[in-house]
């Protein structure tokens, strides 16, 4: 078992899964289970999608064209309409 991406987030880790599956990779989230008890674990690490190691290329590719990235380190700019007001 190899594994291809380490998410930040539920959202993120099934999108991945769903994409590999999608070209015909198994893929399994590890680290569900653990959500609900974050108040003890590290925030960060639990989450991880796992593929079989014939897969390894392929996979890395796919998760490599998913648009995963961090947004802007500043996503509200003064130009905002709703800048400044209470959320």
């Amino acid at each position: 078992m190899y594994i291809v991406y380490k998410a930040d987030n539920l959202f993120d880790a099934h999108l991945v899964k769903h994409a590999l599956e999608d070209a015909g990779i198994p893929a399994f989230v590890f680290g569900e289970q653990l959500l609900g008890g974050m108040g003890e674990l590290p925030l960060f690490g639990v989450l991880r999608v796992g593929i079989p190691d014939a897969a390894r290329t392929q996979a890395e590719q796919i998760v490599g064209g998913l648009d995963l990235g961090q947004g802007p380190s500043d996503p509200i700019s003064d130009a905002d309409d709703m800048a400044g007001l209470p959320a």
